[in-house]
């Protein structure tokens, strides 16, 4: 079987070289390929760092046979030549390679290519090759792969490693007449080569440049689709987006069903207009309805655009196709809960557990807020409790400590949660602020201001940290605390409109500082001039200085927006007060029945209806 020359450069240069070539694996500007094809990327490469020691192996495994030979009695004078020259062979092999070691990368380079000059001997050009790219040395490479394909001009090898070259230095002049006559030394693998030709010109500073390479070397294949698409991806790269329509559709006209096509045409569509890619793979897929590379890209493009509806339709058919395939099945999974089809979602989280699946603690979490949703808690903390490592671990041991909290287990909460090792600030603020809550719930303020204060001192601007802090500092009357840390938080969230509501809310409940009181929550307001909890706060100052009517109105609006317990407990208070006895107290009633537990309706009804 024939060997693609193109496909040669990227799978059998020496280690040294395919660093300074080195490619990414994939482009921001490509679309993906199907499973069959060979991704077609533009990448250009780039020369690396240079590495102060060879990789472990490479000088032995590239060193020619120079060995010098033994010394004999009587030696004749050619005989006695020669082994001086191989003497001399060696020592400037030692003494590249020793330099190399020494990260002297500059004299090897230049050992090597002086070595390989005198010699022209085909490995020891191709290690002169290897050793400049270590160094940096493009000069010195591009004479040793010249003068090695002047020696065999035949050979695949040093075609492969002149083209390298030539790639990295951006000589495309030269280039594109030495990639033709590769392309076609390989019919058998010319579709393939020419889809990955963008591949090794991904990082070309002039993308017009390797454009018109790519234009030059495509023209005698071009009764083949692949090099209409090797074009449009070229010029798609080049930001020439019309030239690469007209490409892509040239492509597909030879190749009607071709997938990697069109998912190059929806890519190139989407820069401006995102419905009309999504128009075209629908096209696509009509036409083509087993296309599922494709149809997997428009289910997740027709989530981009939100419509869930039509999104689902596509994962359902392609899991139907593919039902094992887990990069169908988990976004599918993902989009049933984004429809609240729980029992969907579920069939297929679990289906996922049962497969090759890279991440299935994701899928555990999901589990665990699915049996959590359905209240069966023991089902919810074993899937909690078997999320490993990764982004999912830390909320499913928060989630899982809540749950606990939730069934009277506050120590076997607490417990769980000491023995989770944070691995940043933020993860370490959010398990601080969870044990807080539990402590709180549980009545256990002093606690709970104590474990917040303590890591509030290692994060003192950690913005949730300062509002649940002073929230404590309220709870044991220390005013002084609660206004710090407020004042602190506004300091850092401006804009934010909590702060501004919660110190306003807390000096008017204590009928502090009024008129202060309602200059920082109709800041609040004007933040966030529907939120029902700060319009309650407008109503209660108003009630504070007395102006009972205005009170009533700004009260009724939250009450109308969230019928809140607390903001019941204002508004009833407010009627008291008004005369409205009656309507105070079947509200409180009301509330009561909704929210028995609520702390602020129990205050009010005990102050005044016993």
């Amino acid at each position: 079987m024939s060997r693609s020359p193109c496909r040669l450069l990227a799978a059998t240069l020496p280690a040294a070289l395919l660093l300074a070539l080195a490619a990414p694996a994939a482009a921001a500007d490509q679309a993906p390929a199907p499973a069959a094809e060979p991704v077609p990327l533009a990448a250009q490469a780039a020369l690396p760092a240079v590495p102060a020691v060879a990789p472990a192996g490479t000088p032995s495994s590239r060193l020619p046979e120079l060995r010098a030979r033994g010394k004999k009695p009587v030696m004749p004078a050619a005989e006695a030549g020669e082994a001086s020259a191989s003497a001399r062979l060696v020592f400037q092999v030692l003494l590249a390679e020793i330099a190399l070691q020494r990260g002297d990368v500059a004299l090897a380079a230049q050992a090597w290519t002086d070595l390989a000059q005198r010699s022209r001997d085909p490995q020891v050009l191709e290690r002169a090759i290897e050793v400049a790219g270590y160094a940096r040395r493009l000069d010195l490479a591009l004479e040793s792969a010249r003068l090695w394909l002047e020696i065999e001009p035949s050979s695949s090898r040093a075609q492969q490693m002149l083209a390298g070259v030539l790639i990295v230095g951006e000589k495309y002049d030269e280039l594109a007449p030495l990639l033709t006559r590769m392309l076609a030394a390989d019919p058998e693998g010319l579709p393939g080569n020419l889809v990955g030709l963008n591949r090794m010109l991904l990082r070309a500073a002039d993308r017009g440049a390797a454009w018109q390479l790519v234009e030059q070397v495509t023209e005698p294949f071009l009764g083949l689709p692949e090099a209409h698409y090797a074009r449009a991806v070229a010029a798609n790269s080049a930001a020439m987006p019309t030239r690469a329509l007209d490409e892509a559709q040239r492509a597909l006209e030879q190749r009607p069903d071709w997938e990697l096509a069109a998912l190059l045409r929806a890519q190139v569509l989407a820069r401006s207009s995102t419905a009309a890619a999504v128009a075209s793979l629908e096209r696509f897929v009509a036409d083509n309805p087993g296309a599922r590379e494709v149809r997997l890209h428009l289910a997740r493009a027709l989530i981009a655009e939100n419509r869930y509806a039509d999104a689902r339709s596509h994962f359902e058919l392609l899991v139907a196709d593919s039902p094992d395939n887990t990069e169908v099945l988990f976004p599918a999974a993902i989009l049933a809960l984004q429809l609240n089809d729980s029992a969907r979602a579920e069939t297929l989280l679990l289906r996922l557990l049962d497969l090759e699946f890279a991440d299935k603690s994701v899928a555990r979490y999901y589990l665990g807020q699915i049996a959590e949703q359905r209240q069966q808690l023991d089902a919810a903390l074993a899937f909690y409790r078997a999320v490993g490592p990764g982004e999912q671990y830390l909320p499913a041991q928060l989630r899982s400590a809540r749950l606990l909290a939730e069934r009277g287990q506050d120590e076997d909460a607490l417990r769980q949660l000491r023995t989770v090792k944070a691995r940043s600030a933020e993860e370490r603020a959010q398990l601080a602020l969870v044990q807080a809550q539990i402590l709180r719930d549980a009545r256990k303020w002093q606690e709970a201001f104590v474990l917040l204060s303590d890591e509030l001192s290692r994060q003192p601007s950690e913005p949730d940290l300062l509002y649940e802090t002073a929230l404590l500092a309220e709870k044991l009357g220390r005013i002084d605390l609660l206004e710090k840390h407020l004042r602190r938080l506004i300091e850092l969230r401006p804009d934010s409109p909590t702060a501004y509501n919660a110190l306003g809310y807390s000096l008017a409940d204590r009928k502090l500082r009024l008129s202060e009181a309602r200059e920082l929550i109709a800041k609040a307001l004007s933040l966030a001039p529907e939120d029902p909890f700060i319009i309650d706060s407008l109503g209660w100052v108003l009630y504070r200085q007395g102006d009972l009517a205005a009170a009533r109105v700004q009260l009724e609006r939250a009450f109308a927006l969230r019928a809140d317990p607390e903001i019941a407990a204002h508004l009833g208070e407010v009627l008291w007060m008004l005369g409205s006895r009656e309507e105070a107290t079947r509200l409180w009633r009301d509330a009561q029945a909704r929210s028995p537990d609520n702390e602020a309706l129990a205050d009010v009804l005990k102050r005044f209806a016993p």
